[in-house]
């Protein structure tokens, strides 16, 4: 099972600055692929969403960039600012409130293994 784009598009920005926190620093194809891996397929990062979030997290200065040419091909890789290493754990722990709060709203019994 997929999650809805609609899910995921209020996460994006917290995914792809733990993503980067948790590995330093990335390319947009390798952050798509390793959110698939971690979440067995079920997220699914299209280039649409991400690059425009990865903009944007660019533009508040919460990530920087370093191009590197790999043969003829460039590829621009993305880490964490100090600001947003910051950030970072601020949208964590926000997302974290919010799943606790939709848990209790929602009535949901956590899941025994």
């Amino acid at each position: 099972m997929t999650y809805s784009s609609e899910l995921i598009k209020g996460t994006l920005k917290t995914i792809v600055l733990k993503l980067l926190a948790d590995n330093k620093r990335m390319y947009g194809y390798e952050i798509t692929q390793k959110v698939k891996e971690l979440t067995l397929d079920r997220i699914q990062i299209t280039e649409g969403s991400l690059y425009p979030t990865l903009h944007a997290l660019e533009h508040e200065k919460l990530v920087t960039t370093e191009t590197e040419y790999i043969g003829k091909r460039i590829r621009k890789y993305y880490s964490l600012s100090s600001a947003g290493k910051t950030k970072t754990r601020e949208k964590v722990s926000e997302l974290a409130e919010f799943m606790d709060t939709m848990t209790f709203l929602l009535g949901i019994k956590p899941k025994t293994s």
